[in-house]
Order: structure tokens, then C-alpha cells, then sequence
């Protein structure tokens, strides 16, 4: 018998899926907890069969290959299975923040053309306020934590779990091009229109492969490996939870997802679960730590990464002092996200702990495959001297391609090749990237630049000070003055004044450490801070607010 010839292309071509994340668990921990609030229990086993329930179920309700299924919900064990079963199945995973404004709902679910809305029983409202203005939603499966029917206008198709009780545990996921669209979300801009990025299964693995390694792999006191207990306390709609569900999700540990953010409840996770690694922006761990239960709980084993803004240094410490291990992230809705992470190298590991807070909050090194650097307007690359600023462009296997339907702000996105953040930056020899500001924030007086970030970092490690945020307002002699804008703590109130922290920064100035021209001309101490719908700053909100008249008078 004569041998068939072999031929080229006849190998298995192998596809990066996401289906092959949820395989590597089911092998090596399926009997792991996956832990919802303090109501339910999983393990990867069952999850994976909810896993296939749930496609089955969707599939029953008419979704195909290409629909797009949006979901409403807080932090879950649902939504961690809608984060496989959906992309698996071929459709396109919508994740919704609900914090956005109705309008913005409506444009973001009309935009990303919706088949099938998931949504949590809490956001009902929400959606019976739209509803007659979308345009393709065909099907709407409610979720209910109360156990009690829903009391809504709106004719429903299915209910989460009596939908999965329903559907048998058996789905043949397809084989498909690692290019396929997997997800897509909308960039919470504050002022237009919302931009939508979107990801395809490729990008998810290749991305879950590199936060793995960059967190995991290389030594370091914020190490996430197998043996964690993993909380997010970043919400699940904003960037994939920042990519760590499908990180821990490979590593086959403990999971435990929170639901609502309420700070006791979040807490009470921490202790009973034995959290070890979480991640989430400044304004939540202020809150967490500043919580009455927080006050004699042991964080000791607690590993935290910060992003969504620089890690100011009064906060860094304040976490060190708790006993909480703590690094900065950076990345963008754009980029996935993760692009680079504040882990110290083999150098810096016989410092002191104080300096080497110094190295972890800066916004890190680049993770592997991705390559960036700097440029000047003229799109010259500047050195890597610790000196030089410039804005941040980027390189990697996961960025998004471009915004969907929208040309223009593509290509802005998009110039020669490179992903333009918007934000300015330098490098050190050591390779270590540190945003100095968005390029929007930087406030410029009197043809100079002072980084706003700069100024909120140092005003952090005043006692008193809970959180800041320093703007730029309009000055018809130097264009532009900074003014800061300061939340007390709740123990200094009464004690502590504008003018009191004004002189606290000039002792920077003194120092050197800023110039003369960036000492703010006010310091204003407030109630709250504005934020956006992620929790970060809304320096575009607080510019409004402060650069009126009526906001420069007395301080309150």
C-alpha cells in the first residue's frame, strides 16, 4: 500500500479560544471553590456545566453565532459564566455599566446592536425607562438575587437560574477563528458619546497568557499564583474586571466574587474567604480601609493592585501600615487592559520597604509583548532617561483594533502604527514607565506644565487628607493656575484649613521637589469629590464646577 504523501497545512491548526481557558482548571482544580457573596458555592466542575447550560439555554431563546448578548449585573458567579459561555458559543459578550446615564445606556445597547439583554432584577428601572427606543433587543433574561418575581412592565423571557434548571449541561462548543469577536464595552468618556472597543478570543487568551505571567512568574511581593484566594473590587463591566477572572480562571484558584460593593460586605469576604489578591481603583480602598468594621481587621495577607490613577503615596503607605501589599497597574479600555505593572526587579529587593512602595506605585514595566515608548508633537521618540516626557504609545498583541463605527476617533486612536493613550509620561533607564499625567490634565501656567498628578501625590501624604484632585482653572494672566480640591478625614474635620495644606505643599516647593509656580493658588476642602461612572476623578466635572466665580470665594 503506497503511503499518502504528507501535505502542508494538513497539521491541526491549533486556535487561541477562550474555551481553552475554562479546560485547564477542569483539569488541574475542579473540585476549587467559586464563592458568591455569602449565598453561593461552586466548584470549576459545576461551573462548567453552568457554563454549558447556560449556552444551551441562550441558544434555546434564539442567540446564534454573532448576536451580541449585553449584561447587567454586579460582580458574580453569573457573570463569570456569561464571560465563557457567550464568547464560546460564538456570540459577542456586551458587559454594561450600569453607571452610565440612561441616554448613554441607550446609545452604548443601539451602537453595539444588542440581541438579548441579561439584567440583574436592581436594574429593571433602568431598562424599562429605554426600552422603546431600542432597536434590535429581541430577548430578556432577568436575574434574580430576592428569589421573588420581578414586578415589571417589560414581558420577560427567561429567568437566569430556571433558565439554566431548564437546559440540559451538554453544549457542543464550536471550533472558530481566534479572531472571532469575543466581547465588547464602551469607554467611559465624560464628555461625547461613549466609544466601544471590542476583543477577540485571540487577544483574551494571548492577554490572560501575559497578566498571568507578568503577575505570577516573576518574583515579587504582590505575586498571584494558584494558591491565591482572588476577590475583584473593580466591576466586571469595566475592562473585563481587568482581565483576572480569565487569570485566576487558568490558574484554578479560589474565586469569590462580592455582588454589590457594600464596604461590610467586602470585608466580611476578606476574612471569612481568606482573600489574598484583589485589585480596584483608590477611591475603593480608601473606602474599604476607612470603613468602621476595617478598623482592627488583619490585612496581612491581602495583596492589592491599584489603577484607574496614580497610586498616591499616603495611600501606599497607609496600605503598607495595614499590613497590605500594594503595586500599581496601567492600562487603558483600549488596551484591555493591562499594559504595564509596578513589580520591583531583582535590584531593588534589599531596600528598605519605603523605597521600594517608591518603585511599586510607580506605573510599572511592560508586561511581556508589549512594547511602548515615548514621543515628542513631532512624533520623535525621547529618551529613556527618567527625564524626558512625552506622550505614551503603545504596541501589543491585545490592543483594540479600533473604536466600533466610528472612522474619525480611529484614527486619532491610531496614527502611524502606534496606539496613542493620551497620556504623558516618561521612562527611567530601568524601564520603568511613569504617567506624569493625561495630557488633557496637565495644567499649563504661564507657558509652563505642572503635573496634576504630582501635586494630588504630595498633598496625599498630608494626615489629613482622605483623597484629592488638583485642576487647572482658567487665569487671565498665566492661562492657567492650579487649585485643589481636598476630602478630610473624618477626624481631622474643624481642625484643619485650606490654608493649612497650602503651606504643606509649599514645603515641597522649598524642597525643590516642585517648582515655585506650582504651588496652587487655592486649596479648597470639600465634602466629596466628583467621580466618574468607574470610580476614578472627573477632573472634567470639577474644571466645570471650579472655574466659575462663585466656587473661588471663601472656602466653604
Amino acid at each position: 500500500m503506497t503511503k499518502k504523501k504528507y501535505s502542508p497545512g494538513e497539521h491541526y491548526n491549533y486556535q487561541l479560544l477562550i474555551k481553552h481557558i475554562l479546560d485547564v482548571p477542569l483539569t488541574i482544580a475542579a473540585d476549587q471553590e467559586i464563592v458568591y457573596r455569602d449565598t453561593v458555592r461552586l466548584t470549576y466542575r459545576t461551573m462548567n456545566e453552568r457554563v454549558h447550560r447556560l449556552a444551551n439555554g441562550l441558544q434555546k431563546l434564539g442567540v446564534k453565532q454573532g448576536d451580541t448578548v449585553c449584561v447587567f449585573d454586579y460582580d458574580s458567579h453569573r457573570y463569570l459564566e456569561c464571560f465563557f459561555a457567550i464568547p464560546m458559543m460564538g456570540a459577542v459578550l456586551h458587559t454594561q455599566n450600569w453607571r452610565l446615564s440612561p441616554e448613554q445606556i441607550l446609545y452604548t445597547m443601539n451602537n453595539a446592536m444588542d440581541d438579548v439583554v441579561i439584567i440583574h432584577e436592581e436594574f429593571v428601572s433602568v431598562l424599562e425607562g429605554i426600552f422603546d427606543k431600542l432597536q434590535t433587543v429581541k430577548k430578556i433574561i432577568i436575574i434574580s438575587d430576592s428569589g421573588q418575581k420581578v414586578n415589571t412592565k417589560l414581558e420577560i423571557d427567561a429567568e437566569y437560574e430556571a433558565m439554566l434548571n431548564d437546559a440540559v449541561e451538554n453544549y457542543d462548543f464550536p471550533d472558530m477563528d481566534e479572531n472571532t469577536k469575543a466581547t465588547t464595552f464602551y469607554t467611559t468618556g465624560t464628555t461625547g458619546l461613549p466609544k466601544g472597543v471590542y476583543f477577540s478570543h485571540r487577544q483574551l487568551v494571548l492577554h490572560t497568557q501575559s497578566v498571568a505571567i507578568s503577575l505570577g512568574a516573576y518574583e515579587s511581593p504582590g505575586r498571584f499564583r494558584s494558591t491565591d484566594v482572588y476577590m475583584p473590587i473593580t466591576p466586571m463591566f469595566h475592562a473585563h474586571a481587568w482581565g483576572i477572572p480569565y487569570v485566576a480562571t487558568l490558574l484554578g484558584a479560589k474565586q469569590v466574587y462580592p455582588g454589590k460593593y457594600e464596604p461590610d460586605m467586602l470585608l466580611r469576604l476578606i476574612e471569612k474567604e481568606k482573600v489574598t489578591f484583589s485589585h480596584c481603583v483608590a477611591t475603593i480602598m480608601i473606602m474599604i480601609l476607612n470603613s468602621p468594621a476595617a478598623k482592627n481587621m488583619d490585612f496581612s495577607r491581602w495583596k492589592v493592585i491599584i489603577g484607574g490613577g496614580k497610586l498616591p503615596k499616603g495611600l501606599a503607605l497607609d496600605m503598607v501600615k495595614r499590613g497590605i501589599e500594594t503595586y500599581a497597574g496601567y492600562g487603558l479600555s483600549e488596551t484591555c487592559p493591562f499594559i504595564t505593572v509596578g513589580n520591583l526587579q531583582p535590584q531593588h529587593f534589599p531596600l528598605e520597604k519605603e523605597q521600594q512602595v517608591d518603585i511599586m506605585r510607580k506605573t510599572g514595566y511592560p508586561i511581556p509583548f508589549v512594547r511602548l515608548k515615548i514621543i515628542d508633537e513631532q512624533g520623535n521618540v525621547l529618551p529613556h532617561d527618567g527625564e524626558a516626557t512625552g506622550e505614551l504609545v503603545l504596541r501589543a498583541p491585545w490592543l483594540t483594533a479600533s473604536y466600533f463605527k466610528d472612522i474619525e476617533r480611529s484614527k486619532e486612536l491610531w496614527q502611524n502604527g502606534w496606539m496613542h493613550t493620551g497620556d504623558v509620561a516618561n521612562i527611567d533607564p530601568e524601564g520603568y514607565v511613569q504617567i506624569t499625567d493625561r495630557a488633557k490634565d496637565v495644567i499649563k501656567t504661564g507657558g509652563e506644565w505642572i503635573s496634576s498628578l504630582e501635586l494630588e501625590n504630595l498633598m496625599s501624604q498630608h494626615p489629613s487628607v482622605l483623597e484629592s484632585a488638583a485642576i487647572g482653572i482658567p487665569d487671565p494672566k498665566w492661562q492657567e493656575r492650579p487649585l485643589m480640591v481636598v476630602v478630610i478625614r473624618p477626624d481631622f474635620k474643624g481642625k484643619v484649613s485650606g490654608d493649612d495644606l497650602k503651606e504643606f505643599i509649599a514645603q515641597f516647593v522649598a524642597d525643590g521637589k516642585i517648582p515655585k509656580y506650582g504651588l496652587p493658588d487655592r486649596v479648597l476642602i470639600v465634602d466629596e469629590i466628583a467621580k466618574t461612572s468607574v470610580g476614578k476623578i472627573n477632573k472634567i466635572a470639577l474644571r466645570k464646577m471650579y472655574s466659575l466665580p462663585t466656587h473661588l470665594g471663601d472656602e466653604p
